[in-house]
């Protein structure tokens, strides 16, 4: 089941305190709460609950982990 969700709603999910840990990446909203990288909602700085499409382009994998996450919506 898809979501639509804004900038405001995404903060959320920040991965904190047993929430959900999502990701938005070129409107696109990715949940990493079962990704061990992102354990407690950051990883390597960042923080879950944010559009980190500019982020990602300056990680080591770029965009080569997006297929591997379930989407769960769209950022509007």
């Amino acid at each position: 089941m898809a979501v639509n969700l804004t900038q405001e709603e995404l903060k959320q999910y920040d991965g904190k305190n047993g929430r959900k840990a999502y990701v938005a990446i070129d409107g696109t909203i990715y949940d990493v709460t079962d990704v061990d990288a992102w354990k407690n909602g950051e990883h390597h700085g960042n923080v879950a609950g944010k559009d980190l499409s500019e982020v990602i382009l300056k990680a080591p994998h770029k965009k080569s982990v997006l297929p591997k996450l379930p989407v769960v919506g769209k950022l509007v």
